[in-house]
């Protein structure tokens, strides 16, 4: 696996670009260094890499993910996420322990955003057992990157989610100061709104949400 990651690197390092990278980390807020490749240049780059290796045949491999969120720049890490994304029906219950180590390492809204709504929502739904054992002690966790998770786990579900879930973890963060589990929340019902407008409606009208939450989640109520 290691030889894997070290195509990967160097066909990134090839196309390092340093004019782009600082406007890159201005925009993730200094959070990580960039190499300053694009998305669609990255994509081009990854699917290269991928056809090369055949890696997207074999099993999922957590250590290939590993390795990638071990790498400094934030572009390893959109790759580890992209190769999670396209192994989404490979992903089993016991992953589950691994993704939350990726929730809570070198966190931030853009990798949280693309773990919880996909991988956790995938094996969620697989597997909903592990709500009950794992999710709901996110929805109370003092890190809130778990908690902003366990509030967007359902966020692709439309028809299947669970309302009262989805309610009940909103409540239990309602009273955060935290501009990310304010925003989640306001997100996670925006969704929801388009499946189900007079639940949140009536949700929001009758819970005691921040300010942030009830705008956001109400964009597409009338």
């Amino acid at each position: 696996m290691q030889e894997k990651i070290a195509k990967l690197t160097k066909l990134f390092e090839e196309n390092r670009n340093e004019a782009n990278a600082g406007p890159m980390e201005k925009y993730m807020k200094d959070q990580f260094p960039f190499l300053g490749i694009k998305t669609p240049l990255r994509r081009e780059l990854e699917k290269r890499f991928f056809n090369e290796t055949g890696i997207l045949k074999d099993p999922f491999n957590q250590e290939f993910v590993s390795g990638l969120w071990e790498k400094k720049e934030r572009e390893y890490q959109y790759t580890a996420l992209d190769y999670l994304e396209k192994s989404l029906k490979k992903l089993e219950k016991s992953d589950l322990p691994f993704l939350e180590s990726l929730l809570t390492t070198k966190s931030w809204w853009d990798t949280v955003d693309a773990l919880a709504p996909k991988p956790v929502g995938q094996i969620a739904q697989k597997y909903p057992e592990v709500i009950g054992e794992t999710i709901e002690n996110w929805a109370n966790h003092d890190n809130l990157w778990l908690r902003r998770a366990a509030i967007l786990f359902q966020l692709k579900y439309k028809q299947e989610t669970n309302e009262e879930i989805l309610f009940q973890y909103i409540l239990k963060n309602a009273d955060s100061k935290e501009f990310f589990i304010q925003k989640a929340i306001g997100w996670a019902l925006r969704e929801y709104s388009k499946t189900s407008p007079t639940s949140v409606k009536g949700f929001i009208r009758n819970s005691p949400l921040a300010p942030l939450s009830i705008r956001e989640g109400s964009k597409y109520l009338t």
